[in-house]
């Protein structure tokens, strides 16, 4: 009982701590935050994903996995952390199989991809990623892992991953952008080829998505609650390119990508700068 009683009175001290930190102090609130997010993210993902994805991979179903635990996760760190997901164009993620290709800001991008990533749909990591936490996970869900150091061992999963994708029916989420990129201004990294020689191989279609500059609530020091707008583009066949076609394919999506990604972040700032106003 004395047990019992000295564990309760020191996590109302932590929780006190932690509230307080929170409340009088931005960074301190941050760094909550920021701890809230990690303890979401290992607790749903890298404990309860990984049975669930026994489970699921022992009938038959691992593609499902990121579907279910997604939406689990973005249900739990979406309350938690009080940040919602509006979403438009919703319609084009029945697009399957299909090369799903998002714009990449921050880790809390694997938050907006808990929401938006549809059912028998793999992802594409780096192969470090395989001795993470979150390991286990990626590995039993039908994650594909890349070597970005060996281009030949890249070429070679494109290839395989273009295969699985027409023969089972998957779909692939990849970042072309190829690394994190977050400014305060609407801007995106010059995309890499894999994506799109993936697509043009296969004779697949690219969905782009994206997800709206969320500079305001995300970024160093800085980690609030909020709204945050999504738009899937309609999709994009590759039927009948060739290589060639690709550079002409990849400025397309650029352009488009682009050009929402800045439409949709200046319209809501608008919308927030008159919220403000009417205060």
């Amino acid at each position: 009982m004395l047990s019992l009683t000295s564990s309760l009175v020191c996590l109302s001290v932590v929780t006190f701590f932690l509230g307080f930190l929170a409340t009088f102090f931005p960074l301190g609130r941050y760094y909550v935050r920021i701890c809230l997010y990690l303890s979401c993210l290992v607790g749903v993902i890298a404990i309860w994903g990984a049975v669930v994805a026994i489970v699921m991979a022992l009938q038959g179903m691992k593609y499902d996995v990121n579907w279910v635990i997604g939406r689990s996760f973005y249900y739990v760190a979406g309350k938690v952390l009080g940040i919602k997901i509006e979403v438009e164009g919703e319609e084009h993620m029945g697009t399957r199989p299909a090369v799903f290709l998002c714009n990449h800001q921050s880790f809390m991008d694997i938050f907006f991809l808990a929401r938006m990533i549809p059912k028998r749909t793999s992802v594409m990591v780096k192969k470090s990623l395989r001795w993470t936490p979150v390991g286990p996970f990626l590995f039993m869900s039908g994650a594909i892992f890349v070597d970005r150091g060996n281009n030949a061992h890249a070429v070679k999963s494109l290839e395989a991953t273009g295969k699985l994708m027409k023969q089972a029916h998957v779909s692939v989420w990849m970042y072309p952008e190829g690394t994190r990129h977050s400014s305060e201004e609407s801007n995106l990294l010059p995309f890499k080829k894999g994506a799109f020689h993936l697509a043009t191989q296969a004779g697949l279609p690219v969905v782009p998505v994206v997800t709206e500059n969320y500079w305001r609530i995300y970024h160093q020091g800085v980690f609030e609650p909020g709204v945050v707008k999504i738009k899937v583009l309609p999709p994009i066949s590759t039927t009948g390119f060739t290589t060639k076609d690709i550079p002409d394919l990849m400025e397309r999506v650029h352009i488009e990508m682009l050009k929402s990604f800045q439409e949709i972040s200046q319209k809501n700032e608008v919308k927030r700068d008159i919220s403000v106003s009417s205060m």
